[in-house]
């Protein structure tokens, strides 16, 4: 299994996603914002965390027009894997490849902290290594991660089962408390809370390496 991790001026979880991704047996690249090709033979692509452009305009808004994005919507559109990870949450929900939007925290404070989360489906490749209904904790580090969607995409999103993730309280304001979320083809997971930062028993979390595990597994399963 190959991954490819996006780097944007501001991105500063990308080292840490690449580690998370190595650690299950991927081997990596780093691809900058300005390339318009993904290396070849990439099977995963990682939006990581951070403050790309410095969250200008609206978080995420200016990297999901940077020149690499085209390509990330072309790896997804053709069935490839793609994760985005708080930042890169944002940045996937800016260039439409998961719905809704993220706003600012309704309580308006940064939130950093170890947080718990319901598993809220099994049955997508990055979440097959978790019952469904268990609980597991992952840090969060964000100021706008209150997602919002209408409520008849919210209808599909539950009809669907595509929400992958809910805080199990009130975090953020966000719309029946989703954490995360999978795209139609559920080939794309988009979420705000960082498994890379609890990938590793050193870090002192290490719920977050089932999810890499699972989808280094699919990857050799496909």
């Amino acid at each position: 299994m190959r991954a490819a991790v996006l780097v944007f001026p501001g991105s500063n979880c990308d080292r840490d996603l690449a580690v998370a991704f190595r650690n299950a047996g991927f081997a990596v690249e780093m691809v900058w914002h300005k390339e318009t090709e993904l290396p070849g033979g990439i099977d995963v692509v990682g939006v990581p965390g951070g403050f790309s452009y410095g969250d200008y305009l609206r978080s995420g808004a200016i990297a999901a027009r940077s020149p690499i994005v085209g390509a990330l919507r072309s790896h997804i559109e053709r069935g490839g894997y793609g994760i985005g990870i708080c930042n890169g949450f944002q940045v996937l929900t800016e260039t439409g490849l998961l719905p809704g939007a993220l706003m600012r925290n309704a309580r308006l404070k940064f939130i950093c902290k170890a947080v718990e989360l319901d598993v809220a489906t099994s049955a997508s490749d990055f979440t097959a290594g978790y019952a469904k209904g268990q609980r597991v904790v992952y840090p969060v580090a964000h100021h706008d991660g209150n997602y919002v969607v209408t409520d008849e995409t919210l209808a599909e999103l539950r009809g669907e089962d595509r929400i992958a993730f809910r805080y199990a309280d009130d975090l953020n304001g966000s719309t029946d408390r989703i954490a995360g979320l999978l795209s139609e083809n559920r080939r794309l997971l988009g979420l705000m809370p960082h498994p890379e930062r609890a990938a590793d028993p050193a870090l002192g979390m290490s719920d977050g390496t089932a999810l890499f595990a699972a989808l280094a597994r699919a990857g050799v399963d496909a």
